[in-house]
């Protein structure tokens, strides 16, 4: 499984963690593909018309594909307290 996320992740496909609405598979595609998240949704809703039922499948599998995007926290020293 994590041969699946190095290689979604090398691709630019992350789940962010910020702009989710449920659990960010729609703002992961519209990032990676340079949409806006709301024209990735309209995309996804507007999909499962034409083919109804896909989405049930295709978004948890996504879901669990997709790596979280990882935020890297510097290192930053504490400031210095005075009494």
């Amino acid at each position: 499984m994590n041969a699946v996320h190095d290689s979604m992740a090398r691709q630019g496909l992350v789940r962010p963690q910020d702009g989710r609405m449920i659990a960010g598979v729609c703002a992961g595609l519209a990032r990676r593909f340079g949409l806006d998240p709301w024209i990735a949704r309209l995309l996804f809703v507007l999909i499962l018309f034409v083919i109804p039922g896909s989405q049930i499948l295709i978004y948890p599998v996504l879901w669990i594909l997709m790596p979280a995007e990882k935020h890297e926290w510097a290192a930053t020293p504490a400031p210095p307290t005075t009494f």
